[in-house]
């Protein structure tokens, strides 16, 4: 009688498949493959693998929410253009306080001379005045500290909302195009005038708010009381630029026009071509009357 046992039969133990040498029966519960300690990441339920905890990540990213202008990112984030440029405004007007030649040096001015009999505006090359205004605010004229006060009350009352429906990016393209293009209507009726302001810039916002409101059929009865009243204000009372006001509320309208009724297929090219397009046609403008002037 044989003694001699047969050998025990062969079994497979499984292995991690990204480390072949490591056994493990942990399986991943969105792939089903395989996985060791090392390559575990906690889940709702059980644990998947690094590979698909990544794709979830990509697949998160992509479908991040947008708003009905495309505009990406959380509903509540914080409107940081607009609290950057009041606080901007508020910096730049201290510095008003300390030093009033810095209004002579940035307020918008076509061609202006000085009482040293200093040549200086837009038309001698200055073209930084056409923006460098935006962020004055007139300090002992007939205005006076209202000036600031009513413009970053306004700002703060319209900005955030379109920074969050338009996204950081095209709301500050919209204020600064708004506010070039009050300065530019400037030059070109009056380029001997000087002004200073936001309100251009604020005026475009007003104009931006009430066309993307109807987009989006909001009611637009308030901030258009509110753009009728300012424009009775910038027609009635003295030492009001109303090229700027007009310039800005006019180029805001235009370019909230392309950000909210451009085609959803083709929103990337509108929402990008449209400013570039206001951009060169307001630097030509200034350009051709720079021309003329000298």
């Amino acid at each position: 009688m044989s003694t001699e046992q047969s050998p025990a039969p062969e079994t497979s133990v499984p292995t991690c498949y990204r480390h072949p040498g490591r056994e493990t029966y942990v399986r991943c519960t969105r792939c089903d493959r395989y996985i060791c300690p090392e390559c575990m990441r906690d889940a709702a339920v059980g644990h998947q693998c690094v590979e698909c905890v990544a794709e979830g990540h990509r697949g998160a990213r992509s479908a991040a929410p947008r708003t009905a202008l495309g505009a990406r990112g959380p509903v509540s984030a914080m409107p940081v253009v607009t609290y950057t440029l009041i606080g901007l405004c508020i910096l730049m007007y201290i510095v008003e306080l300390a030093s009033p030649r810095v209004v002579l040096d940035l307020e918008m001015v076509g061609l202006g001379v000085t009482h040293q009999g200093e040549v200086v505006g837009v038309a001698e090359g200055e073209w930084y005045r056409l923006v460098s205004t935006m962020f004055l605010h007139d300090r002992d004229g007939s205005l006076g500290f209202t000036h600031i006060l009513f413009n970053m009350w306004a700002l703060y009352a319209v900005g955030p909302a379109l920074e969050q429906v338009l996204g950081r990016g095209r709301y500050l393209a919209l204020y600064l195009l708004s506010g070039l293009g009050g300065s530019v209507l400037l030059y070109l009726v009056e380029p001997y005038g000087a002004a200073v302001g936001a309100s251009g810039a604020i005026f475009g916002l007003f104009g931006a708010y009430f066309v993307i409101g109807r987009r989006l059929g909001a009611p637009t009865g308030p901030i258009l009381f509110l753009l009728v009243i300012n424009l009775a204000i910038t027609f009635s009372v003295k030492g009001i630029s109303w090229e700027g006001h007009i310039g800005g509320l006019v180029v805001g309208a235009l370019i909230a026009l392309a950000f909210a009724y451009a085609p959803a297929a083709r929103r990337r090219l509108f929402h990008t071509g449209v400013p570039v397009v206001m951009l060169v046609a307001l630097a030509t403008l200034v350009t051709v009357k720079t021309l003329a002037l000298t």
